[in-house]
């Protein structure tokens, strides 16, 4: 009966150990895959939303240009030539508007 106990115990220690390793994986993979995906596509989904006419983009294909008009799902991008084109609001890459703001920096003496 002892010797039962004994061995009851080992099968115990031996499946610890063997679920530590992937339970620290799994932690390891959410940190520093799926929480920085997350938190990159809840930012793309603020640029997205804080855009409105007259703002200069980048899509994703690096096409410039200035919002014209704007659907549910879409905007219509002027470009160079007075061209018009119809994006996908996914294909937003930048706001060219806040990136080509200059930063100020002020100095106190």
């Amino acid at each position: 009966m002892l010797s039962t106990i004994i061995l009851q115990a080992a099968g115990g220690s031996n499946m610890l150990s063997t679920l530590v390793p992937m339970v620290l994986i799994m932690v390891v993979f959410y940190f520093f895959m799926i929480r920085p995906q997350m938190k990159k596509a809840k930012d793309h989904k603020k640029l997205v939303e804080d855009l409105k006419k007259g703002d200069k983009i980048v899509t994703t294909a690096g096409i410039h240009g200035r919002i014209v008009d704007m659907n549910d799902t879409t905007f219509l991008i002027e470009v160079e030539g007075g061209t018009k084109i119809r994006f996908d609001k996914t294909a937003i890459s930048l706001d060219a508007t806040k990136a080509a703001a200059p930063k100020i920096d002020i100095v106190k003496s």
